[in-house]
């Protein structure tokens, strides 16, 4: 009786050992703080929607420290690296030539409208041009709308602009710069601080959010805002295409259901949630916070006018209509605000 007792037992724990197996861990490659906005407000969130999505059968690990510098996270992923990252779509200039769509200036005040629509146009337009291949795109997103910050000198019209030392990030954003006569200072984001206050930069283009997270709040003195954002930047989220096909179907349609639009729209609520609590930091400081009238806004107008050319030849080279994405987007933002 105790051996069949016995083998009853081994046979039931090989029955389960399958299900065992079937447990997924999805390592995420993380390179910024776990107090950034990306890490605890978007990432940890949404992995915790996986879990759930999928009964506990896959959960989301956000690794401790970064296995690469932050323009090499694409790679990583398509080689498998990591299971899963995220980047700046512009950190590696010239590759991705379609997501200047949502990095030009007056797009929308908000990143959740901005993001939910850049995602839409994405799957709707761009996607089949194939600049992700090699890799499951989870979502694409931006942050808030890229205001002007200074040390220094007030800027209330394009001609204040001039000649400033402005520290600038990748994408679009270093021909925003050159346009309005500011000199590029190109530096990650960590040494935002010390370029700063040292004076090698007289001011910085940021989201407001960045602003209290680098603390360069203080530092500055002075911030303008532009109408719809003088600029954004294009972030992406990425699954290996083989960590991908590895999962059950009933699993892919789980992570599906909570990626896409859903996490675009929790990526841009995040950041526009992060950019009110800046802007209330920068007030407590006294930064002189103005939003460009309407005579500043008209002249930046003019001065960036045709900064979308770049994208629409792009997009031609691509067989897709670049002036329709961008009448696309500007709907979806107007449905979404």
């Amino acid at each position: 009786m105790r051996k069949v007792i016995a083998a009853l037992a081994t046979a039931v724990t090989l029955g389960l050992a399958p299900a065992a197996l079937a447990d997924t861990t999805l390592r995420v490659s993380n390179w910024l703080p776990p107090s950034h906005p990306i890490v605890k407000d978007i990432l940890a969130p949404w992995g915790k929607q996986v879990e759930t999505a999928t009964d506990g059968r896959v959960k989301v690990e956000i690794m401790s420290s970064p296995i690469g510098k932050p323009p090499a996270q694409f790679d990583l992923i398509r080689s498998g690296a990591a299971d899963i990252g995220y980047g700046v779509h512009g950190y590696t200039p010239g590759r991705f030539k379609l997501t200047p769509l949502v990095e030009g200036p007056f797009l929308s005040d908000s990143a959740e409208a901005l993001s939910v629509a850049y995602w839409k146009v994405h799957e709707a337009m761009l996607a089949k041009a194939e600049e992700h291949k090699g890799v499951k795109v989870l979502t694409v997103f931006t942050h808030g709308p890229g205001m002007i910050y200074t040390t220094a000198k007030p800027v209330a019209k394009l001609a204040d602009a001039a000649g400033l030392k402005m520290r600038i990030g990748g994408g679009i954003v270093a021909e925003v710069a050159k346009r309005l006569g500011m000199v590029g200072v190109p530096a990650p984001s960590p040494q935002v601080y010390e370029i700063l206050a040292n004076g090698v930069a007289d001011g910085i283009l940021f989201p407001a959010e960045s602003v209290p997270f680098f603390r360069i709040e203080e530092v500055i003195r002075h911030g303008v805002s532009v109408p719809g954002g003088l600029y954004n930047t294009s972030f992406f989220v990425v699954m290996n295409a083989k960590t991908w096909n590895r999962l059950s179907d009933e699993d892919k349609a789980a992570i599906d259901s909570v990626s896409g639009e859903a996490m675009a729209r929790l990526a841009g609520a995040a950041w526009d949630a992060a950019d009110e609590a800046g802007l209330s930091v920068m007030t407590e400081k006294g930064v002189a916070l103005t939003e460009a009238d309407d005579a500043m806004t008209a002249e930046l107008a003019e001065a960036l006018t045709g900064i979308e050319d770049g994208f629409l030849a792009a997009a031609q080279e691509r067989g897709i209509d670049g002036k329709a994405a961008l009448e696309m987007l500007r709907a979806e933002v107007d449905a979404a605000e």
